[in-house]
């Protein structure tokens, strides 16, 4: 199997950083200032995320630091201080936090697309059998699976171009936004149905799988957004 996925990961980061420099004019803010935004918010992933798996495991840094830096390490108190970092970034910078939010959920979409590439290049992400034609046959056993990677990529690409074409259209700060939330939940929602379930559920099932509970999360977060921000109405893009 070759090692695609960091290559399509790559290609997605740096296609979504050059899609915020026009997402960017089209929200009003400056196409460079949100550029070195992003770039902040990358590093500071990467950064926090290494430094939480060293505290984490000091030991084993200390006897393989270049193995365990190579280790996938992004949680949940990772995401949680990057997002800290880059609000207060993004106030530093004078950035008005719901635009950039808008210029980025299109950028984050198209992001997720090359993901669901890497995680089909890499056969990862696998589906529940299928009869349908376009099942995945997966040696040894031939089992048709659903292509649930195929699935994310394609709503991923098409959520994007919707995206785009919603910004120019917003008519308030935090629309573009919630409408991000709101449709990659409900699309990472319905997919578990087609996703097989993670193994260390079945000896304790519970009601709703861990991308289920975060995709709801992330519904109501975008009902928020659209609720309690105030209402502002914005210019729309020439």
């Amino acid at each position: 199997m070759l090692p695609t996925f960091g290559v399509l990961a790559a290609v997605g980061l740096m296609a979504a950083l050059t899609l915020s420099l026009r997402t960017a004019i089209t929200t009003g803010l400056q196409p460079d200032k949100l550029w070195n935004a992003g770039l902040f918010t990358l590093l500071s992933a990467f950064v926090l995320s290494r430094l939480l798996l060293i505290a984490a495991n000091p030991h084993s840094f200390l006897t393989y630091p270049i193995l365990l830096l190579t280790l996938p390490s992004l949680n949940a108190t990772g995401i949680f201080l990057t997002l800290l970092a880059t609000v207060i970034y993004l106030r530093l910078q004078n950035l008005p936090l719901l635009a950039a939010l808008d210029a980025w959920s299109p950028c984050a979409t198209l992001t997720w697309a090359f993901l669901a590439l890497g995680h089909f290049a890499e056969g990862t992400d696998a589906g529940l059998p299928t009869n349908l034609p376009w099942g995945l046959a997966i040696p040894p056993n031939k089992t048709r699976l659903h292509p649930v990677a195929i699935y994310a990529a394609v709503t991923a690409a098409a959520l994007t171009l919707i995206l785009l074409r919603q910004l120019r259209h917003r008519h308030n700060p935090g629309d573009t936004f919630a409408l991000a939330l709101a449709a990659t939940g409900a699309t990472q929602f319905l997919l578990t149905f087609f996703r097989q379930p993670y193994p260390y559920l079945e000896p304790a099932p519970t009601l709703l799988d861990p991308i289920q509970w975060i995709a709801l999360a992330m519904i109501a977060l975008a009902g928020a957004v659209l609720l309690l921000q105030p209402r502002k109405l914005v210019p729309h893009a020439v």
